[in-house]
């Protein structure tokens, strides 16, 4: 199974593609898609959705985790990550991908056994289980490969237990 996980956000929009074989977790990709903040609303927007796209049909995923926006302290931040969200939704949708939404804790919980981990401990057991050389950075990518591990781990008790 081969997963890409998105960590949506309109400055800084994480993903990370990992595939799971009878050898265990490889990480096949990871890395950030930016906007600049000086851009307007729309036009970032749609360099988003075209980047995105673009990733989706380099990598042709069979599922696609994004990180479901649980709870945001600045409104505005969470307007952009709601946005950035709904665009890797809806493009995964149309790419013919499942799409699954994990909330932090979850993700942290699946990775690290600790739905309170830090950013640095989740990182750590990325490198981990990938068998990375180094911590991924930035954190936005581990963040996002974090997610995608979390699904391939999740995945097979999901079907047993009828989907999430």
């Amino acid at each position: 199974m081969f997963v890409l996980g998105i960590d949506p956000g309109l400055s800084r929009c994480g993903y990370g593609a990992v595939e799971r074989s009878r050898a265990g977790l490889r990480a096949i990709s990871a890395g950030v898609i930016t906007t600049p903040p000086t851009d307007p609303l729309p036009s970032r927007l749609a360099a988003l959705d075209t980047e995105l796209r673009l990733l989706l049909a380099e990598f042709g995923p069979d599922a696609v985790a994004v990180e479901r926006v649980f709870f945001q302290t600045n409104v505005r931040t969470a307007m952009q990550v709601g946005q950035a969200s709904g665009l890797a939704l809806a493009a995964a949708a149309q790419a013919g991908c499942e799409v699954v939404q994990y909330t932090p804790n979850e993700v942290k919980m699946a990775v690290t056994g600790y739905g309170a981990a830090t950013k640095e401990q989740v990182q750590r057991m990325v490198q981990s289980l990938l068998a990375l050389p180094e911590r991924p950075q930035p954190p936005d990518a581990a963040d996002a490969l974090a997610l995608a591990i979390c699904h391939l781990t999740l995945a097979p008790r999901l079907a047993l237990a009828g989907g999430r």
